[in-house]
């Protein structure tokens, strides 16, 4: 788009030249679900560059979404949301929804990504659901994927929170997932389930009978997965 925008005094015109830009709206979501940090925020999107991070947060801050603090103490820099970005947090999960419904699941799981799927996982897993009083490691494994991309660990530990590693944290493993990375996107957004995808044998659980036994209790899906759709789930 130009930097003349649309040349129109509608609304919707209006909002669009501030969330259209690339990478706008999937940045404020990232921090919709509590990234404060830049090093986080790139996590969760992370094939933006440094650079349009850096862009797109600074457009963000111009536009009154978003305000850039300085932690002194930590010598840390937060980007934090202000309440007219709050407001738009309901909005776009309505069409974030949306498309949930609506879009083929096919076309949904066109383009994978094992950071992005492993980084919003690890947010959403249910520590009260995994063993307590002591250290738990969770290591998936997507075979088809590059040596360096195959690999992650869920590391949880009492009182402190979950943490996800792409380098073997040196610790014993109590549950290795080897799974297809479309089954295991396809189960965790909702196309389909778990328990569908390890009898088609598609992920395949070793280690900890109890976490296995209990793997639908501690790691919850996306918040997609309750939403009813109008397309058909993948085969």
């Amino acid at each position: 788009m130009n930097k003349e925008g649309y040349i129109t005094f509608c609304p919707i015109a209006k909002a669009c030249e501030i969330l259209e830009p690339r990478w706008t709206l999937l940045v404020l979501c990232e921090m919709w679900h509590g990234s404060t940090r830049f090093n986080d925020i790139r996590r969760g999107v992370p094939a933006m560059s440094p650079t349009l991070l850096s862009k797109r947060l600074k457009e963000l801050e111009l536009h009154g979404l978003v305000k850039r603090t300085h932690d002194s103490a930590a010598g840390e820099i937060h980007y934090t949301l202000t309440e007219t970005a709050m407001e738009l947090e309901p909005i776009a999960m309505e069409l974030a929804n949306w498309a949930h419904r609506n879009i083929d699941t096919d076309v949904k799981l066109e383009r994978l990504d094992a950071r992005v799927l492993m980084w919003n996982m690890r947010r959403k897993v249910n520590i009260s659901a995994l063993p307590r009083g002591r250290r738990c490691v969770i290591q998936f494994i997507y075979p088809e994927l590059p040596e360096v991309e195959r690999h992650y660990w869920i590391v949880a530990r009492p009182g402190l929170p979950i943490d996800l590693c792409t380098v073997d944290p040196g610790q014993e493993v109590d549950l290795y997932i080897t799974a297809d990375l479309r089954a295991t996107t396809s189960a965790w957004m909702g196309y389909s389930t778990l328990a569908a995808e390890v009898a088609r044998e598609k992920i395949s659980l070793v280690g900890d009978q109890r976490l296995i036994h209990s793997m639908g209790e501690w790691m919850v899906r996306s918040r997609y997965a309750s939403v009813p759709r109008k397309c058909d789930v993948a085969a």
